[in-house]
């Protein structure tokens, strides 16, 4: 894929860089080839070079690195006018103020009522709707089954099924899920044109924007509302903060979601022997949910944090101004933190191989216990009503989105048995 930036990044590149293909052919090649390079690695994002860390233990320390901060204006590649608007991943950059692009007070002044929203109790609280729409995504499933039996997973239960929660939660009227999906869908895609995804940020911003004024009219139970009313420290949130949280809110909480039902799925019935375990009752789903969350991440590669001053790393150094951005895909299949065999899929591998799928410190993922919670109900409720679920066609036709950022599956056609 052309790039406007690749002359102005050529000068940065040498042989030990690697490019990250926005196609997404080849995901556990590119993996072994990041974890290969060492510790960190040089990246090619689009012609945008960067550096990426691979490995658990340095990821942990960086992701806590007050010197590595969120605020784009700190990139020395956007301040000298070399990457501008015009590079396809920039939305997930320069996203508008939120609580995913500030750090220190001012990120736990914008993240604090996101948090108390999703606290354990609520979720429990939740919990039946989540079973509710889960139910009612199964019946969906049966009936949607075409004249030769398959049905696409992805699109009639792993989808909307997050939607529906993360809809309810943030007070969005489900005749929006599906344009809202849509939006999402093309705004990470890398085949749609930068003109056609800065215009689907732009309506995402009025969509938005206006939700927000109309919660602010007539307050509702939902977290808009919340975080509409929040005075954290005295001082409330405006308008754009709001609009910011949520627009972050949606894409990261269905999003993950979705990658993780379906790469679950996948994984055990790839492994007959361990889903059997599962079903059998000797393993729990929980563990499933783990495993998976290490082994085939939701997200392969998030975008990014900046060097405030010169940072070592082992023998590397990343220089001030620069990009780093996290690969847990190949964090989660780092050798010396989960053995030797990181690269198979084991829900019987140890507790004490943790993963660190949805981040660590200030900035880890406020909706980890959300996501954990629906794929909890999801996974087990699907293969009680199908316990001969199966794939349609051989796993190695399953493709991937040309998402560079998400571990998404373009379909996921199944047999209910």
């Amino acid at each position: 894929m052309n790039c406007p930036h690749a002359e102005a990044a050529r000068a940065g590149r040498n042989a030990g860089v690697i490019t990250i293909d926005p196609m997404v052919q080849d995901l556990d090649g590119e993996t072994v080839r990041l974890r290969d390079a060492g510790v960190l690695a040089r990246i090619d994002l689009l012609g945008v070079p960067a550096w990426t860390v691979t490995r658990h233990a340095e990821a942990r320390q960086l992701l806590v690195d007050p010197r590595l901060v969120k605020d784009i204006d700190a990139w020395g590649l956007w301040q000298s006018g070399v990457v501008t608007r015009a590079w396809p991943l920039i939305g997930m950059i320069d996203a508008g103020r939120s609580m995913f692009t500030v750090d220190g007070a001012e990120h736990r002044r914008l993240r604090t009522k996101t948090s108390q929203a999703l606290t354990p109790r609520r979720l429990e609280a939740i919990r039946p709707d989540i079973e509710k729409f889960t139910d009612e995504l199964l019946d969906a499933l049966d009936a949607a089954r075409g004249e030769d039996g398959v049905v696409d997973l992805k699109a009639v239960f792993a989808q909307p099924l997050p939607m529906k929660v993360v809809g309810m939660l943030m007070g969005v009227d489900e005749s929006q899920h599906a344009m809202l999906t849509r939006q999402y869908k093309a705004f990470f895609s890398m085949l749609t044109p930068q003109d056609e995804r800065l215009s689907l940020l732009a309506e995402l911003d009025v969509f938005y924007t206006d939700l927000v004024r109309e919660k602010t009219a007539r307050p509702t139970d939902d977290l808009t509302s919340a975080l509409i009313l929040a005075e954290e420290g005295g001082e409330p949130l405006t308008e754009e903060e709001v609009v910011g949280n949520l627009k972050a809110m949606v894409a990261a909480g269905h999003e993950t979601t979705i990658g993780l039902v379906l790469n679950a799925v996948r994984a055990l019935l790839s492994h007959p022997d361990q889903l059997r375990l599962v079903l059998d009752g000797e393993v729990g789903w929980d563990a499933v949910v783990e495993e998976t969350l290490r082994w085939d991440t939701p997200t392969t590669h998030l975008l990014m944090r900046f060097a405030t001053e010169d940072i070592a790393v082992g023998e590397e150094v990343i220089r001030k101004g620069e990009g780093v951005v996290i690969s847990y895909r190949a964090i989660g299949r780092d050798f010396e933190q989960h053995g030797p065999d990181a690269d198979a899929f084991d829900i019987t591998r140890p507790t004490r191989n943790r993963h660190m799928t949805f981040g660590h410190g200030p900035h880890i993922c406020p909706g980890a216990a959300l996501s954990r919670v629906e794929a909890g109900i999801a996974l087990p409720a699907l293969f009680a009503r199908f316990p001969g679920l199966r794939l349609a066609v051989p796993d190695e036709e399953i493709t991937k989105l040309p998402v560079m950022t998400q571990n998404d599956m373009a379909a996921f056609p199944v047999l209910l048995g």
